[in-house]
């Protein structure tokens, strides 16, 4: 496959697209955003955050990189490639010789950079771009160190920086989805992989941080039918890790919202502990746009 940067970049404020003039995107009503040093762009006006510094803090995202360069959660980065690999195979996949990946939510970019490894050892002659898209700040400059050769841009899922209808397939890893945003990105017969935990996720950790366990299932997803989706395919998966030790132990606690939800004793508790087998319990979904 032929990597190609990315060409649909679209203007947070009027929505035109973005054109690479030295180390700035410029749209035809002059407005202007800096390609910071470390290869990001920072496409979130101010009238889109809700907080003064939205997402995750530096300290969650060193945490999940620290976690996930771990290896720990592998089998879900080989599944994700996997999936997204079969929705472009040449003979049953999208056919369009040029093909936008976009990462939803794509954190400190340890997912999308295995995905985009994946893919550009893939025999092929198409040419694939890739934009990685998260709200924090701190993960958008963590991730911009893993791969030059993807778009990292601090921007939001509802109000996706990029042209109407430019996107073919969105990843969404535990992250914040928003369907109409998603839908306005998407070209027509787009795909979106949706990466959701299981109820039995973490359940040893859960059980050790709160006083009661509930399980939860995947959202029900009858409502995307009405705003142009169709769900294609459900894969969960199961496994157990490897005993995990207590840094690591800390650093999967200070990366999820269990940290904020647990109590101080049930958090004391976790990080006294030296070693953690754990269940990871994941559902992938697949959806696909088919309009109204």
């Amino acid at each position: 496959m032929n990597i190609i940067k990315a060409h649909n970049l679209a203007c947070p404020i009027d929505g035109k697209r973005l054109e690479s003039e030295g180390k700035q995107l410029i749209c035809e009503n002059g407005h202007t955003f800096d390609v910071a040093r470390q290869g990001y762009v920072n496409l979130l006006p101010v009238q889109h955050k809700r907080t003064k510094d939205p997402g995750d803090s530096k300290e969650m995202v060193l945490a999940r990189a620290n976690f996930l360069n771990s290896g720990v959660y592998q089998l879900i980065a080989n599944t994700l490639a996997k999936l997204s690999t079969a929705l472009i195979d040449n003979d049953t996949g999208i056919e369009s010789d040029e093909i936008c990946f976009m990462d939803a939510g794509c954190g400190e970019g340890y997912y999308f950079d295995s995905l985009f490894n994946t893919l550009k050892n893939k025999d092929g002659n198409r040419n694939l771009s890739f934009i990685g898209l998260d709200i924090s700040k701190p993960a958008i400059v963590e991730a911009a160190k893993r791969n030059k050769q993807i778009i990292w841009v601090v921007g939001t899922n509802r109000q996706p920086p990029v042209a109407d209808n430019s996107v073919d397939i969105i990843i969404c890893v535990f992250g914040f989805q928003s369907f109409e945003g998603f839908n306005k990105a998407l070209k027509p017969g787009g795909k979106i992989i949706l990466v959701e935990p299981g109820p039995d996720h973490l359940k040893e950790l859960r059980e050790i941080i709160y006083t009661e366990v509930k399980k939860t299932d995947p959202q029900d997803l009858s409502f995307v039918e009405e705003i142009g989706f169709s769900v294609l395919d459900t894969q969960p998966i199961q496994f157990k890790t490897c005993e995990i030790n207590n840094e690591q132990i800390h650093n999967l606690l200070i990366m999820t919202p269990h940290f904020y939800r647990a109590t101080k004793e049930g958090r004391d508790a976790a990080n006294k502990l030296q070693k953690l087998e754990l269940t990871v319990d994941v559902v992938f979904r697949t959806l696909e746009k088919t309009g109204l």
